[in-house]
């Protein structure tokens, strides 16, 4: 067995596939206007179509949560230690099957740390990457408040932990303290799994560190940050776009961390200018 994902298609076309993957602790469904947009965008410039995918991360939307043999084993304080190789795989596994050898892999927060491990595990299979709000470190110290929430989700069985992600706080941009914004992430998170709430912060808190990944990196790449992302805005992604040869940054004013969400049509302008760059690599 291996870890499952869902996938969803929003458009097939010709050429490798533009593969979307979630931030925690929503599903697919967070790229579902942005993926709209790159598509409308991309006619609009009369590029031919391309497949854009978003498969759910496993233990979000329809993907089910990876049984403990396919999480591999697990630390002392909870942590799945190979998880996310082994989700990584799963995804490059998800494309291969579908007789692609290669994708634009696109990754938002958690589904940038997939992005990176893909990189690190599977270059050969990377045509082009974009790395929006996320980072290439690992917790480190300070990290453990991951663990909390994994434990609390499974011993409530409630996505109540994690209900924070949906609520305005102090310095947040204008769009995530929108009534729109709050409703439509409380729906989106009310429909998660706690088992696969707690099973990704495991997986996270357990990944290893990626500090030199960027540097290997030598396909097209964007690098995307929210100027009002708490954990990953500017100061901490621009030197990360300096160590990747030829990337794009795009920092976003009045932005927090799910850029997509809050600025869909200009992460959307983002990834079109990557796949054209990817097309004439």
């Amino acid at each position: 067995m291996a870890i499952e994902l869902a996938n969803h298609i929003y458009r097939d076309g010709e050429g490798v596939p533009v593969v979307l993957m979630n931030a925690y602790p929503v599903d697919h469904r967070m790229w579902d206007v942005c993926a709209k947009a790159l598509a409308d965008f991309a006619d609009l410039e009369d590029v031919p179509p391309f497949p854009i995918w978003a498969p759910d991360m496993a233990g979000s939307g329809e993907s089910p949560v990876p049984s403990e043999a396919d999480s591999g084993p697990r630390m002392a304080n909870g942590a799945y230690s190979e998880a996310l190789d082994r989700l990584a795989d799963a995804y490059v596994d998800l494309i291969k099957a579908a007789g692609y050898e290669q994708a634009i892999w696109v990754g938002l927060s958690m589904g940038g740390y997939v992005a990176m491990d893909i990189q690190r595990r599977h270059p050969e299979a990377v045509a082009g990457l974009a790395l929006c709000d996320t980072m290439a470190a690992s917790d480190g110290v300070g990290g453990e408040g991951r663990l909390t929430m994994a434990n609390a989700a499974e011993q409530t069985n409630s996505v109540e932990p994690v209900m924070h992600f949906a609520r305005p706080a102090e310095g947040d941009s204008t769009v995530k303290r929108t009534p729109e914004f709050i409703e439509t992430m409380t729906a989106w998170i009310e429909e998660q799994n706690p088992a696969g709430l707690a099973w990704r912060q495991r997986m996270t808190y357990g990944r290893p560190d990626m500090s030199d990944v960027p540097a290997t990196i030598s396909v097209p790449t964007v690098v995307v940050s929210g100027e009002q992302d708490p954990s990953s805005n500017p100061s901490v992604l621009k030197p990360l776009a300096e160590k990747i040869a030829g990337a794009e940054f795009v920092d976003i004013p009045d932005c927090g961390h799910f850029s997509a969400v809050e600025h869909p049509d200009t992460v959307a302008r983002a990834l079109l200018s990557l796949v054209k760059r990817v097309q004439q690599h």
